[in-house]
């Protein structure tokens, strides 16, 4: 996929009332708030670069309720890609082709049911894209701590032995049940 290239500009669509510290947009880039960016800097936080400032051109409501006042400044960060990876063995994972390339361990992942970071291969970023997963957003227990402590809003973090991803319902068949059993 082709990286995203100055002039930054977006369109917002603002489903609820407030505006998020964290999202996630097209092609997977990520914007944070310039709150969320000084906080982190501050912090000591690794795994995000770039912080180029946003133009925010148009803001879309999406659902009824206020006008929205004028949206925080945004700036656009890369989070780290490369070295950290799921350990594929002890991941709960299914897909239907064998993976191809043993470093970037990209296949189609068609479930997950709790994921492993491979040991040896993690150097401590606090926010990063495993191989294995490229585009899932994996971050630290410290990033989690910052985040609850400085309130940043937008995103849900789940342990990694806890996520559950299951379209197809090959772990969770969706006839028989609505949510997923808990695991001890």
């Amino acid at each position: 996929m082709l990286s995203w290239q100055p002039p930054y500009r977006i369109e917002l669509e603002l489903y609820g009332k407030d505006f998020g510290d964290f999202m996630e947009g097209a092609g997977g880039d990520l914007l944070v708030t310039e709150r969320f960016a000084e906080e982190f800097k501050a912090e000591g936080l690794t795994g995000l670069s770039g912080f180029h400032p946003v133009e925010v051109v148009r803001v879309r409501r999406k659902r009824r309720g206020p006008t929205p006042g004028p949206p925080p400044r945004y700036l656009f960060v890369t989070p780290v890609h490369g070295l950290p990876a799921l350990d594929m063995e002890r991941s709960r994972l299914r897909f239907s082709k064998p993976i191809e390339c043993s470093w970037c361990r990209y296949t189609g992942i068609d479930a997950i049911d709790g994921l492993v970071m491979e040991e040896g291969t993690w150097n401590g970023e606090d926010v990063f894209r495993p191989r294995g997963l490229w585009g899932r957003v994996i971050v630290s227990e410290r990033f989690m701590r910052f985040a609850q402590r400085q309130a940043m809003s937008h995103f849900t973090l789940i342990p990694l032995d806890k996520y559950v991803w299951d379209p197809l319902g090959l772990y969770y068949p969706h006839s028989l049940q609505t949510d997923p059993p808990s695991r001890s």
